[in-house]
């Protein structure tokens, strides 16, 4: 499984690294100007990432702004709606609002942190990223 990690907090790049450690190949970006940055070259190598786990507020370029255009790179490059990268929010924010945002914008599952390695692994088994163990 290919994976990209995108959070302004180094703590929080840290915990979703360790976790997601030993599940595949693992890149970091640290806003959403970094995270277009490496989908569309994971696009361009025909390597695209099979998850993503993104934070909503980041300076520069929002999570909500970087899932829509993640979403937008993806289809430009044909990939159909629903076999793109899955894209887990992992956010502070607890509001319906953002929830239903972040929804609206294609992504497949929200986790309000702080994280946990229980919370992530529910949702990569979820997703059918990973088998239960």
């Amino acid at each position: 499984m290919k994976i990209l990690v995108v959070d302004d907090d180094f703590i929080c790049r840290k915990v979703l690294s360790r976790i997601l450690d030993g599940y595949g190949d693992l890149d970091i970006a640290s806003d959403g100007d970094e995270a277009i940055c490496a989908v569309e070259m994971a696009i361009s190598e025909e390597d695209p990432y099979d998850l993503i786990c993104l934070d909503l507020c980041m300076p520069k370029l929002p999570g909500l702004d970087a899932l829509k255009e993640i979403r937008s790179i993806e289809h430009s490059a044909g990939i159909k709606l629903g076999t793109g990268a899955k894209v887990i929010i992992t956010t502070s924010l607890k509001d319906s609002s953002n929830l239903m945002a972040a929804f609206r914008a294609g992504c497949e599952s929200y986790i309000t942190k702080p994280l946990s390695k229980t919370k992530i692994l529910e949702e990569l088994v979820r997703l059918k990223l990973v088998t239960a163990s």
